[in-house]
């Protein structure tokens, strides 16, 4: 197999690249056509690696594409995830290179969905194509590429429940998590949960003269950054009431073991440009990161923000907040206890309003399963060393639903690495990466048809 992807790398990398230069921000319904025309791109896609079927289902949102290789009934099968929708690219003045023109330098591609998830679910379809070149397809393959997860995956649950039959598996298998290092492998076992809301402060009924009426009326951006500041404490805990009710600390071990995969904090300051770390008190930027939850201000606005200066005293203020939950807590619960505490902080002079945007429960997958044991195998057999047992920051709502309506656990089987960039201006993903993927995946298969017998 080695061999097929050497002879077609550059072909394999074109397609990739190719995928990249459609703007599908799912977000954004200027982007609707292009959205298609990326659904589109997959189907063409698995049905030239040698799919049987590939066909594009359409949503209320976006259109989902399912394609399937069955071997052999007999045979397990693997379902796999993953989204061609990508996050919005502003600040595009931020960017190196244009987000959708992508580029290769000091060996990386250079775009955005690069690595989430473009990158990553693209090196399955070539791993089916290089094995059923090859003949060495073990297992029943099903693939569903969804196009809403970066917003949410709002009308996923509504297809899965309504296609059981058409999605039924053994396990189901992502590439859209990450590795510590290129020459240390790892596995993420679990990821955070997510609560995500916009909040909106509105003080008098238009924009006022800061000059006729500053000092008199309440300024809703002074208003909202007072509510944000006091939503943690000089702990860097959480003050939202009950917010912690439902977490399980982890025990001495557990810690010890979570905090003996390498990291290097220096390092991490440096490659962020910052000159110390921060968050809750007692606990290393490893827990801080995977298994603590978290509060974060994604965007804040209002007022004038134009060039020049515009004495203006705003209407109104707004600001998106997300909650990174962990295992026993539930989005619904916490956006509940998140809107009681925020509302009971605006004084009387504004008025507030919470609206919840999306959520997802948190994961964790066991470790002693024959999938994840697969997915071990190939890993070190790929990269020479086990791979590490890591918990993951994200979040990958679908996860959990899959579990839920499938009745079959998640094998998060990424390749990506901190320093891609991730929903940020000039994500990237390894060239090393993407090949590896394509090698390793194929591994997969094999050791899990071998375990299941």
């Amino acid at each position: 197999m080695k061999q097929y992807i050497e002879k077609n790398k550059e072909r394999f990398l074109n397609e990739l690249l190719e995928l990249l230069r459609i703007p599908s921000v799912s977000a954004d319904s200027k982007f609707k056509e292009d959205m298609k025309a990326a659904a589109a791109f997959v189907q063409k896609s698995m049905l030239d690696a040698g799919a049987d079927r590939a066909e594009i289902f359409e949503t209320p949102g976006h259109p989902i594409v399912y394609g399937e290789k069955m071997v052999d009934p007999s045979l397990p099968t693997v379902l796999v995830y993953g989204h061609y929708d990508v996050q919005p690219a502003d600040p595009y003045e931020l960017w190196n290179s244009p987000p959708f023109e992508p580029v290769i330098k000091n060996d990386r591609i250079y775009a955005r969905g690069a690595c989430d998830d473009k990158g990553q679910f693209y090196m399955h379809i070539k791993a089916l194509e290089t094995m059923i070149a090859n003949d060495t397809l073990a297992c029943n393959i099903k693939m569903m590429i969804e196009g809403e997860e970066e917003v949410g995956s709002s009308h996923l649950e509504t297809f899965v429940t309504a296609n059981k039959d058409l999605l039924a598996c053994d396990t189901i298998l992502i590439s859209d998590t990450s590795i510590i290092a290129n020459d240390v492998p790892s596995i993420e076992t679990g990821l955070r949960g997510l609560t995500y809301v916009e909040v909106e402060v509105v003080g008098p009924n238009r924009d006022l003269h800061s000059g006729v009426y500053g000092g008199g009326v309440a300024n809703p951006i002074n208003v909202l950054c007072d509510m944000i500041s006091s939503l943690t404490d000089s702990d860097g805990r959480i003050t939202v009431p009950g917010f912690y009710d439902q977490v399980v600390d982890l025990s001495v071990e557990e810690r010890a073991a979570l905090n003996a995969a390498p990291f290097d904090l220096e390092a991490y300051k440096k490659d962020l440009d910052v000159g110390d770390v921060a968050g809750e008190k007692g606990y290393s930027t490893i827990e801080r990161t995977s298994v603590r939850p978290t509060l974060d201000v994604n965007g804040i606005w209002g007022g004038y923000i134009g060039e020049g200066a515009k004495t203006v005293l705003p209407s109104k203020a707004n600001a998106k907040i997300s909650m990174r939950l962990v295992p026993n807590q539930t989005d619904e619960e916490i956006c509940a206890l998140f809107t009681k505490h925020f509302e009971s902080l605006a004084p009387a002079s504004v008025k507030v309003e919470v609206r919840p945007h999306h959520g997802g429960l948190p994961y964790v997958t066991p470790t002693d399963s024959v999938e994840y044991q697969a997915a071990e195998m190939a890993m070190e057999e790929s990269f020479g060393k086990k791979p590490i047992p890591t918990r993951g920051g994200g979040s990958i709502p679908i996860v959990a639903l899959f579990e839920r309506e499938l009745g079959q656990k998640s094998i998060l089987m990424g390749f990506g690495l901190d320093i891609d960039a991730l929903h940020s201006p000039n994500e990237s993903y390894g060239l090393f990466n993407y090949y590896k993927g394509i090698e390793t995946i194929p591994l997969f298969f094999k050791y899990y048809a071998q375990l299941k017998k």
